[in-house]
């Protein structure tokens, strides 16, 4: 077993950040069923590089993120490697929630009024988090969401899956390359409900494994096995 460093609990609509070593594996898991995580990444050393959504789509020839796919940063380098996934189907199309989006769709729940009970949106979740590190709204970027799966229909429709990630499923990602992380457990979008969602993820943070020559990221796509050798050459003299 990997050596666990830390472990917690980030509850339903609220947010966190943190700095990943490389060689750390982050577990996600779902505790209740019905989660979106979103995240955003960037490199520590240089924050100009971060998540490029439609380059770690395009390059690996798929709308969706499930296991063996890479995330790439807009410099071609891997941030992460997804190593395990038990739903093979995560967004990274449809982007966050907002305020204005919040406020029609489930109403409006201040901090003033009511405290942690307050409803909070993805879009200022980032903001929030990215602000800690110098980031500011022209910094953010198409963010993953995690746990959810949103398919097309044949006139190009988007349609939520809301049974999608049932209670306790997981993925795992092994970092690549230092990279840090930003987090909110903010409801999807396109998220149906009725009511605002708070649905908790569990994480954790342990020592990966080191990658072997058959390593099924690195195999996965032979673009991810370019994406790889940038990141050799990156650490080079690091």
């Amino acid at each position: 077993m990997s050596e666990l460093f830390y472990q917690d609990t980030l509850a339903g609509g609220k947010h966190w950040s943190f700095t990943a070593k490389r060689g750390t594996c982050l577990r996600l898991t779902d505790v209740e069923g019905g989660a979106n995580m979103g995240m955003l990444l960037y490199n520590p050393a240089n924050v100009l590089e971060r998540y490029n959504a439609p380059d770690t789509l395009k390059c690996q020839h798929t709308f969706k993120l499930g296991r063996g796919n890479c995330l790439y940063s807009d410099m071609g380098r891997i941030f992460c490697s997804i190593t395990e996934d038990d739903l093979g189907w995560h967004d990274t199309v449809c982007g966050n929630t907002t305020k204005e989006l919040v406020a029609k769709r489930w109403g409006v729940k201040t901090y003033q009024a009511h405290r942690n009970d307050w409803f909070l949106n993805g879009h200022d979740s980032f903001l929030v988090e990215g602000g800690k590190y110098g980031l500011g709204r022209r910094d953010l970027a198409a963010n993953v969401n995690w746990f959810s799966k949103v398919a097309t229909t044949e006139d190009g429709s988007l349609i939520f899956d809301p049974a999608h990630s049932p209670a306790g499923s997981s993925v795992s990602l092994r970092f690549e390359m230092d990279t840090l992380v930003l987090l909110h457990t903010c409801p999807h979008p396109l998220n149906p409900a009725a009511d605002y969602p708070k649905k908790p993820v569990a994480y954790e943070l342990s020592k990966a494994d080191p990658i072997a020559p058959d390593d099924y990221c690195l195999n996965f796509r032979p673009e991810n096995r370019r994406g790889f050798e940038n990141n050799r050459r990156y650490h080079l003299f690091g």
